[in-house]
């Protein structure tokens, strides 16, 4: 599988800087003044700085999935089921908020996953989620 690439824009990025790297244990790449890339688990992740004068503060938008308030967008990674434990747990222990907590959704029925929510210090959504049977991912 090939990585993908995203980008994002922030408006601290000290503060973003280190959540990625000392929260999520993203390893930093290449950087500039105003931006810094990671390897966000195998993938790209940019954060630009931006001025806060050309952020939209709108209404958070969430879609209903099993019972919770999805936020969209957001992004995230599938990862390995040991390696998801290993992170929801040194999330917890690290105080981080969570928009959704660590739980098993859709349990017993095809496309079972474990997952959680959380939002970085710039409110942007992620999700990590992990299949048991990674055949599941994309059936129907």
């Amino acid at each position: 599988m090939q990585p993908f690439h995203l980008a994002i824009p922030v408006i601290d990025l000290e503060k973003c800087r280190q959540f990625y790297k000392d929260i999520l244990g993203c390893s930093e790449g290449r950087s500039d003044r105003h931006w810094v890339d990671f390897n966000f688990f195998g993938h790209q992740l940019v954060i630009h700085q931006k001025p806060q004068s050309e952020f939209v503060t709108e209404k958070p938008v969430s879609n209903p999935v099993d019972g919770h308030d999805v936020p969209v967008p957001h992004f995230g990674v599938v990862l390995e089921w040991d390696t998801w434990v290993e992170l929801a747990q040194k999330l917890k222990s690290q105080n981080i908020k969570f928009v959704i907590e660590p739980y098993l959704r859709f349990e017993g029925k095809v496309g079972e996953q474990a997952t959680m929510f959380f939002l970085d210090p710039e409110n942007n959504a992620l999700e990590f989620k992990a299949f048991k049977n990674i055949d599941q991912l994309f059936a129907k």
